[in-house]
């Protein structure tokens, strides 16, 4: 071997990469310790990047085709090694191709329940799982905060590193959007569609890539929240108290009176009646004299005492088989009448029969 010959072999002249596996995202090119050579050919096939790095920094990045290594295609790298006079000897620097092609169907899952504050259920813990598909957009981002310097940065290296940080901008994405737990758990198809604006800004910035597609397969949530979602769910106007409780009233008397639907409809029912007898005269608690003589002046009814029973929002809600907080919102919205002392709201039975007889 003559000396030219032997100083060729010492030297890249064609640097290429063939992608022949589907499960790759970034491959560093093997150069044995040897240089590139000034007028080298970089050759870049579709859906990948070639991007040079100089001792821990980022220099040129190359899309698909054919690049002939002069000065004028690496500036980046000629201000890094500081070639004042241009490129003329040859040189060392680490070449990553990465794949921007899709990559479909990666499976993303919470390992443990995330707590997401909903307003109609307070803080509620939630699991979740489904599948997204990807490209790479930034070479630089992902392979600073995703790859590293891995020589074969693989799928499967990519989903043990970014299950945890996937989850992670669902859960902020949940809390900007703030979806409802009653969207979350039934309405699956339009929620990845919808949260995909909030998600691909963090994913593009924080690990240079975009999600093209992101699915939630399932949500689920604790038994207790399953049923007050099976239980709205079956009325036309969840969230309306005065429905609700009327609601509520017709499957108490259903089922015959039992449970709080019953109680609620007794206590209805019952002051309607009282009321009712007043009204005719029939109903005269404590009187103890005798029938009226005919045309005598009847004696002046004894008024009627007032109700002693105040109630506070708890044991409305009790009565009625509703949550605390409905009552809460119902006075406030001013469908209850109630009196504020201190934070404290407190009920007359007057005012809940007035309310349950809307």
């Amino acid at each position: 071997m003559g000396l030219m010959d032997y100083l060729k072999g010492q030297f890249l002249e064609i640097i290429q990469w063939t992608d022949d596996s589907r499960d790759t995202l970034s491959w560093r090119f093997p150069d044995e310790d040897k240089e590139i050579k000034r007028g080298a050919q970089l050759i870049v096939r579709e859906s990948q990047v070639a991007q040079f790095v100089y001792l821990g920094q980022f220099g040129d990045t190359f899309g698909p085709g054919k690049h002939d290594l002069v000065t004028d295609n690496i500036p980046i790298l000629s201000t890094l090694k500081g070639w004042k006079y241009g490129f003329e000897s040859p040189f060392k620097a680490d070449i990553y191709y990465v794949t921007t092609r899709l990559f479909t169907g990666n499976k993303w899952g919470t390992s443990n329940p995330i707590m997401m504050r909903d307003q109609d259920f307070g803080i509620v813990r939630v699991r979740a799982f489904g599948t997204f598909d990807f490209k790479i957009t930034d070479p630089k981002v992902f392979l600073k905060e995703v790859a590293g310097s891995d020589h074969h940065f693989r799928l499967d290296e990519f989903a043990d590193t970014m299950r945890s940080r996937i989850v992670s901008v669902f859960t902020d994405a949940l809390a900007t959007a703030k979806v409802p737990v009653l969207d979350l758990a039934t309405r699956y198809g339009e929620l990845g569609d919808a949260l995909l604006p909030i998600i691909n800004p963090i994913t593009t910035t924080k690990y240079g890539i975009e999600i093209a597609s992101f699915v939630l397969e399932n949500a689920s949530v604790p038994p207790e929240v399953e049923q007050a979602i099976d239980k709205r769910s079956s009325m036309s106007a969840i969230g309306n108290l005065n429905d609700y409780v009327k609601f509520q009233m017709a499957e108490g008397m259903a089922k015959g009176g039992a449970g709080p639907a019953g109680a609620a409809a007794e206590i209805a029912m019952g002051f309607g009646m009282a009321q009712q007898m007043m009204a005719q005269g029939v109903f005269n608690p404590g009187a103890a004299s005798p029938p009226p003589i005919p045309g005598a002046t009847p004696p002046p009814l004894p008024a009627a005492a007032p109700a002693a029973d105040i109630l506070t929002p708890a044991q409305v809600a009790q009565t009625l088989g509703v949550t605390e907080a409905d009552v809460i919102a119902t006075i406030e919205a001013g469908d209850i009448k109630a009196k504020k002392i201190g934070t404290q709201y407190r009920i007359t039975k007057a005012a809940l029969d007035e309310f349950l007889a809307k």
